[in-house]
């Protein structure tokens, strides 16, 4: 079995992808998997230090609001475009592949579609609840769509060959020991609070959280607090604490990014994030309470409609970036630690909407497609 999977732009994108393509190679160790992206994306690293196979391809999106530099972009992105479709068919005379999987990120469209063409089975995985445009353009040439949500189904308009399979998770997170990893930092009888905005940082959520910490260690929470800062944020961070008069120190973790992530989430009581597609799936098969800030730079606001999925089922609180304040975070955290039992009731409202075994789904899915395709 040759399998080429087209995926960039965000780990959103490539994360689940990754997942896909180590499921399929557990299933028939003989399977050759080959990746497509772009070169200068984050999909080029993450899959060639996985050890795939990486075929370049450049593709860019349009740039709505015309500015100087965005014309000059969209100029870029039609030179782009006008070369995809060589470049394509080029990628799919060297794999020959049987089947063509699409996991998000502009790469996805001209490679699954141009498979499509040439009647090779192929499939696409939507993360979000709301569909990315490449997604909802797509679903009328597959042979079948994976959507995270049920919420994403009608949007896909593809009901009739649409599978709700959730979101693929680090095999790693369903095999933690809560007691273990909150005795590996220490945590105690602690709330333990994890913070982060992703890989780059989150300006606002950095200096939301440097006040939150500034109030925990002023009036003696018994918390643990747990902080990533993203690249972008470290001296910031540094900045705030000053302004704030806090420090990092026995109830207080400061680091520029998590390299252990199932092992602090196993360990954690209260997450504090973004809502991207993947962090709410970890969340949601851990089972953790979250107060969700949706990203407002994403497109068709997805991460908002990501996170009120969990906010509907009682497993998180949602606050928009727009309404966030140091003092709404600060009285948010406030009303859940009042609460005996809240977090712990949030915990298990997310772990409701998990699916375990979406990767044991999807996998099923592809195998009997590439089958009927032989």
């Amino acid at each position: 079995m040759r399998v080429l999977i087209a995926a960039g732009g965000t780990a959103g994108h490539i994360n689940p992808a990754l997942a896909i393509a180590g499921a399929l190679k557990q299933a028939d160790p003989t399977a050759e998997i080959h990746f497509a992206g772009r070169r200068e994306g984050m999909e080029y690293g993450l899959v060639t230090r996985a050890g795939y196979p990486f075929h370049h391809i450049e593709i860019n999106g349009f740039q709505r609001r015309l500015t100087p530099e965005n014309i000059r972009r969209n100029l870029v992105a039609i030179y782009h475009l006008a070369l995809s479709g060589p470049r394509t068919k080029a990628i799919l005379r060297e794999v020959r592949p049987d089947l063509v999987i699409g996991c998000g990120g502009y790469v996805s469209g001209p490679v699954v579609r141009a498979a499509a063409r040439q009647g090779i089975k192929t499939a696409i995985h939507e993360q979000n609840a709301f569909p990315g445009v490449t997604n909802k353009l797509l679903t009328r040439d597959v042979d079948v769509v994976f959507a995270a949500s049920a919420d994403a189904v009608e949007k896909l308009g593809a009901p009739d060959k649409t599978l709700v399979v959730g979101n693929p998770v680090r095999p790693e997170l369903l095999s933690q020991d809560r007691a273990a990893a909150r005795g590996r930092i220490g945590a105690g009888d602690r709330t333990v609070i994890l913070s982060f905005g992703g890989s780059l940082g989150a300006r606002r959520i950095n200096e939301v959280v440097a006040s939150l910490c500034g109030w925990e260690q002023r009036t003696h929470q018994n918390i643990q607090h747990l902080h990533a800062t993203g690249s972008r944020g470290v001296q910031l961070f540094r900045d705030l604490a000053r302004q704030e008069g806090f420090a990092p120190g026995p109830g207080l973790v400061v680091q520029e990014y998590i390299n252990n992530m199932p092992e602090l989430l196993a360990a954690a009581d209260l997450v504090i994030a973004r809502s991207g597609a993947l962090t709410l799936a970890e969340l949601e098969v851990m089972g953790r309470a979250s107060i969700l800030i949706p990203s407002p730079n994403v497109a068709e606001n997805h991460q908002y409609y990501n996170a009120m999925e969990l906010q509907k089922a009682g497993a998180a609180v949602v606050i928009e970036e727009k309404d966030l304040t140091a003092e709404k975070l600060i009285e948010t955290v406030q009303q859940l630690l009042a609460e005996p039992g809240r977090l712990a009731e949030m915990g298990r409202c997310a772990r409701k909407l998990a699916v375990p075994d979406s990767l044991d789904r999807i996998t099923a899915r592809l195998l009997t497609l590439v089958e009927t395709g032989r």
